[in-house]
């Protein structure tokens, strides 16, 4: 049985220890004689040669004891975290020994196991760590709030940039429009005396019709009588036209023209005058003409009807021009005014664009929508565009020729605040405040002050600049605090 144990255990220890000499002939292998560097927050970061960490920035430590142990694996032991951070505490502690020895002045104080931690006074850290100086001529703590990247680092995050520039811009306002008729070219066919419809030439709601062409005819005995009143005035006044009593040939004149008026009145015309005049004949219906070219978009007349002055008796529509109903946001008003082009495009009609401009800008809001109404005029010279369509309409405004523009994208939108990053070059990123203008169509903002062209703005991953630009800046408010209260005590 004893014979049994030993002959397993004697494999097991000599396993051990070959595994034991392999790990630490790798570690002798990792560090030689050489002097290793490594980050005091990544202790898993192990350089030959001192510089930043690439993981968080740091500078980089020297390991003092090269041979005990410390190996690039993702989990070192905690003897050796702990011989990391007492080598990072001593080196900053002697480069802090060092500024003071060369009467650098001290800036602020921060902890040595966390940069953003800073005081105005020496003390403790969350850690419990000393505070450790920082003085005059460090370059990446008194730049400002200008952030600097190495160019690597850069690439990696896919920061991209947009030249400043000037470019034409446009304001496009979109909306839908309601087609309608053109309210001023809506005329009324009525009668001005009583009477019976006894025959319709037009008898369709919409039905085209021209200027001059009959539409109905009407008997009414007003019209009679005046008919006959007229031939008797006329032949008395040819008949007395040389007679030597002045006064009497003037009456006949005189009675002769208010008939004939009275006929104008009644929408009679020149020629129906002319004719009755011509043939001397009474006619039991009289003609009524339609006044212009259109369509009949309204019909009540009807044979046999009985009619009183003031029936309506058709509606026509001039459609050589159309009205185009949109509605726009009070925020839009702006840019819009009237006489301004505006193009329309129709979904039955792909690919076409009709222009028109803006007719009229309606003086008050819906209370409802808190939006603005206008309407829009377009030519119809094809009847192709009808009434109660729906449209897409574009208002474009233009802001300028050469106006300062850049990319929506670039802008960082805090508060009332407008942030934008100028690159700099070489990896430094400077965060600038900007006044901007509308936004125009393309995704280009006006640019007003605080870019000038030819600069370089960040267009993406701003977001990862702007956080380490807040640091810096909190930095150095701070330091113009302290600045600020020395200068106090000095006074």
């Amino acid at each position: 049985m004893k014979k049994y144990w030993v002959v397993i255990l004697i494999p097991l220890i000599l396993a051990l220890l070959l595994g034991a000499c392999g790990k630490e002939q790798k570690s002798r292998e990792i560090a030689g004689e050489k002097q290793l560097w490594t980050c005091a927050m990544h202790p898993e970061v192990i350089v030959e040669q001192p510089g930043n960490c690439p993981i968080c920035g740091m500078k980089l430590v020297p390991v003092k004891n090269t041979t005990a142990g410390v190996t690039t694996t993702n989990k070192p032991d905690h003897e050796s975290e702990n011989k990391i951070v007492a080598t990072v505490i001593e080196q900053q502690n002697k480069e802090a020994k060092d500024g003071k020895k060369k009467g650098k002045k001290i800036l602020y104080w921060r902890a040595p196991m966390d940069p953003t931690y800073i005081s105005d006074k020496p003390g403790k850290s969350p850690m419990g760590m000393d505070l450790i100086p920082v003085y005059e001529g460090e370059e990446d703590l008194t730049t400002g709030p200008t952030v600097v990247i190495d160019p690597v680092v850069v690439q990696n995050i896919g920061v991209r940039t947009a030249k400043v520039e000037k470019r034409p811009l446009y304001r496009v306002i979109r909306t839908v429009g309601h087609l309608d008729y053109n309210e001023e070219k809506i005329y009324r066919v009525n009668v001005k005396f009583s009477g019976w419809i006894e025959k319709l030439y037009v008898d369709e709601t919409g039905q085209e019709v021209y200027k001059g062409q009959p539409m109905l005819e009407i008997y009414s005995p007003e019209l009679v009588t005046t008919q006959e009143e007229y031939l008797l005035a006329l032949k008395n006044a040819k008949k007395l036209s040389e007679s030597p009593f002045e006064e009497i040939s003037e009456g006949t004149r005189s009675l002769l023209e208010a008939t004939r008026r009275r006929l104008l009145y009644w929408d009679i015309t020149e020629q129906q005058i002319k004719d009755l005049e011509e043939k001397g004949i009474i006619t039991k219906t009289m003609a009524l003409y339609s006044p212009v070219n259109g369509v009949v978009i309204e019909k009540k007349a009807e044979v046999g009807m009985h009619v009183m002055p003031g029936t309506d008796l058709y509606r026509i529509a001039d459609l050589s021009t159309i009205w185009v109903y949109v509605h726009i946001y009070e925020y839009e008003l702006p840019w819009v005014k009237p006489g301004q082009q505006v193009e329309m495009d129709l979904p039955y009609i792909p690919g076409e664009v009709f222009h028109g401009r803006v007719d009229y800008i309606y003086p008050y809001l819906d209370a409802k929508t808190r939006d603005v109404k206008l309407r829009l005029v377009f030519p119809n010279p094809d009847l192709r565009l009808k009434p109660q369509m729906y449209a897409n309409i574009q208002i474009k405004s233009k802001l300028g020729d050469e106006v300062v523009a850049i990319p929506d994208e670039a802008v960082i939108h805090s508060g009332k605040r407008n942030i934008v990053f100028v690159a700099k070059g070489g990896g430094k990123f400077e965060p600038r405040e900007v006044v901007l203008g509308a936004l125009a169509d393309g995704g280009f903002y006006q640019v007003i002050a605080g870019l000038k062209p030819g600069e370089e703005v960040v267009t993406s991953a701003q977001f990862l600049l702007d956080s380490e630009s807040r640091l810096k800046e909190a930095i150095q408010k701070m330091l113009e605090l302290r600045k600020k209260k020395t200068n106090e005590k000095v006074d």
